[in-house]
């Protein structure tokens, strides 16, 4: 007896997203963990993925291939666009010890957050609120970088004002020769931003859906008000906007590098995202599981240990 025994008629499957497929999900979580690191037909070559034993390695190995990637841009005279998540978020500190440690200066950063908490029309919080990510990014990251930081004119939140000028903007970027990287964590519902699993709907074809570049008041995933109530809630749903404004495929798949991270182990052998990571990696290019084509770009996966299974029960 199992989800695929029970599914119909229950109140779960009400809200399950209707374009996943339960059996290719079955199968993505039974492979057992050694085999995670297996390449797959649809991966890029210069795809990657790499194992990290505890939270500490986790934050070090992003923060450093964040940091360099900077640090080359810099080396190279180059415009740099950084697409950034507020989810993971241990990885920041560790930019900002090695960028101090170097001496790197951000003036050729251009500082894109991928989302924001929103109401339907996609009116956000102010920026000094403590849910916000523009708060979040400036305590994690802008704040603490002192005088090497990013210009101000040159950071970008998702608001209802400003969002729809980001493909505008990273175009004129890109026309001068910047290189765009994004740094995304994986949701519950596999989603990358808020790009959510049933947007997929609204699209006949993937290459339709593969080109949207934003939306305004995204309506949100049961899934993933319930992540976010354990993630940054302290598990208080009331606290939860529904709806957030979000980059899309066009601005996600346009990433010349991609710099990921899996990090959602709790404690006495609990975690939440093992089988968004099995799903990434094993699923194939889906445009109703958009972390499922993240393999698709030259870049590297972090992930813990613990989140490669085995995937079974454990009653805690």
């Amino acid at each position: 007896m199992n989800m695929l025994s029970t599914f119909k008629g229950s109140h779960f499957s009400e809200v399950f997203p209707r374009g996943w497929n339960l059996k290719k999900i079955q199968a993505c979580a039974s492979n057992p963990p050694e085999s995670i690191g297996e390449r797959q037909p649809f991966w890029h070559p210069d795809f990657n993925i790499a194992e990290c034993g505890s939270l500490d390695d986790f934050g070090v190995y992003m923060g450093h291939e964040i940091a360099m990637q900077i640090r080359r841009a810099k080396e190279e005279g180059r415009q740099l666009i950084m697409v950034l998540p507020v989810g993971p978020m241990g990885m920041y500190k560790w930019v900002v010890y090695f960028l101090t440690s170097w001496n790197i200066d951000c003036k050729h950063v251009h500082g894109f957050n991928m989302d924001e908490w929103s109401d339907a029309e996609g009116n956000t919080l102010k920026g000094s609120d403590p849910a916000s990510f523009e708060n979040a990014m400036q305590n994690a990251l802008y704040g603490p970088l002192g005088k090497l930081t990013v210009p101000a004119r040159q950071r970008n939140f998702a608001t209802k004002k400003n969002l729809p000028a980001y493909p505008e903007k990273i175009a004129a970027l890109k026309a001068k020769g910047a290189k765009q990287v994004m740094v995304y964590g994986i949701g519950r519902v596999c989603h990358i931003a808020f790009w959510e699993p049933q947007f997929a709907e609204e699209y006949k074809t993937y290459a339709q859906w593969k080109k949207v570049p934003y939306r305004v008041g995204a309506n949100l995933h049961p899934f993933t008000i319930e992540q976010n109530a354990i993630t940054s809630f302290r598990s208080s749903w009331p606290l939860i906007p529904c709806y957030a404004n979000t980059i899309g495929p066009g601005i996600i798949f346009g990433t010349d590098y991609a710099i990921g991270g899996a990090d959602g182990v709790l404690s006495r052998g609990m975690q939440w995202q093992g089988l968004s990571l099995w799903m990434t990696l094993r699923y194939g290019p889906d445009k109703a599981v958009t972390s499922s084509s993240i393999p698709t770009l030259p870049g590297r996966l972090f992930y813990m240990k613990e989140l490669a299974g085995p995937l079974q029960p454990d009653t805690n």
